[in-house]
């Protein structure tokens, strides 16, 4: 086994069993690890108290990582990002929203708070790595001379398409110890080592959103008063009215309030006039779309038009497409068949077979 005892590691820890059973493996694998919670938000700021349930950045959650820490002999640090947090995630989250768009908060999270922020809080206390219990592989490429992400080996909790915004240097710096695993063998492992998160639940609402209730939270998180407009069909004639622009999205068929022989869905949202367009399900048939943002991955940037997978949203099945980089920086994908309810706001996460090339935000 290769010495890692003047490695240090700072293992991020939400207090579910993914990170804990990350630090168990990183000190069994001879690295000097310590972990760290960092507390985003606060329920008193997003409303949605769920009474301490389950969750990130409840104390339940600090106190089940100090717990684990403390079984295996580790520090454990509780780092308070939550003036950033509110800055760089909830509040693009309520302006995308407010723009018709649907944001993924959790890959801006983790580009620049879980892989910047938290890089930077490892650097003061002496830590060269951070690791963390995302199901992704990385290492380094010595053909391309570049650091590269793949999905991890289990298919059902791959979550390679959540760190397409993690850059080079991020992941020259970056340990997943559960790329290998499978979830079940995470259990497993945790719970033969009697670590007290082995049986807690996974949350699968947006972490500050804890009563998934969107409309509420943007309704308490806006400054203005939310205006209701007009539902249009696809010829512009009224329809109905809506509630409110940050409450649709793409592809989205209930609350529409619109009797109608056949399923009615919105297939547009006009921020600029306050409408809502909504159509046949067969109007949200896409082969066409531009991504801005992008981060490239596991490649350089590339001059020439190239064939690849593009997931369009996390549980979408990547799809065969052709990518072409333009000049000003942003990327166009022409699927090869038509994709449904291609959303803006969204990411795209581009992939030759398990290898994450590029990812970005659909315009």
């Amino acid at each position: 086994m290769p010495d890692h005892a003047n490695t240090t590691v700072l293992v991020a820890m939400s207090g579910g069993v993914d990170s804990s059973v990350a630090l168990l493996l990183l000190k069994r694998q001879g690295y000097a690890v310590a972990g760290a919670t960092m507390k985003l938000w606060d329920y008193r700021d997003v409303g949605g108290d769920r009474s301490g349930g389950g969750g990130c950045c409840n104390l339940n959650s600090i106190n089940d990582a100090r717990a684990v820490c403390d079984s295996l002999d580790v520090p454990h640090y509780v780092f308070d990002f939550s003036g950033r947090f509110r800055e760089t995630v909830i509040e693009n989250f309520v302006a995308e929203y407010w723009a018709g768009r649907t944001p993924n908060p959790c890959i801006i999270c983790n580009s620049i708070l879980k892989w910047q922020t938290f890089l930077e809080q490892a650097a003061k206390i002496g830590c060269d790595h951070i690791a963390t219990g995302h199901y992704a592989r990385t290492g380094y490429d010595d053909v391309r001379k570049r650091y590269f992400i793949r999905r991890g080996i289990d298919p059902t909790r791959d979550q390679s398409y959540a760190l397409c915004g993690v850059s080079q240097e991020a992941l020259s710096r970056t340990i997943l110890p559960l790329g290998e695993l499978a979830k079940v063998e995470t259990r497993r492992i945790a719970a033969e080592a009697g670590l007290k998160t082995a049986r807690v639940a996974e949350s699968m609402e947006i972490c500050f959103v804890a009563d998934d209730d969107y409309e509420r939270f943007i309704r308490e998180y806006s400054s203005a008063p939310i205006p209701p407009g007009e539902i249009v069909d696809r010829s512009g004639r009224k329809v109905g009215v809506h509630k409110g622009i940050p409450f649709y999205t793409i592809g989205q068929r209930k609350g529409l309030g619109i009797a109608h022989p056949t399923p009615l869905y919105v297939i547009d949202i006009d921020s600029a006039h306050n409408r809502i367009v909504i159509g046949d399900n067969v109007d949200l048939d896409r082969r066409d779309m531009t991504v801005s943002k992008v981060n490239w991955v596991s490649v350089a940037p590339a001059s020439e038009p190239f064939s690849c997978q593009v997931k369009i949203r996390y549980q979408h099945q990547a799809a065969p497409a052709v990518a072409v980089a333009t000049a000003d920086g942003h990327i166009r994908i022409t699927f090869d068949q038509p994709q449904r309810a291609i959303t803006p706001g969204q990411s795209a996460v581009l992939y030759d077979g398990d290898t994450v090339l590029a990812g970005g935000i659909i315009d």
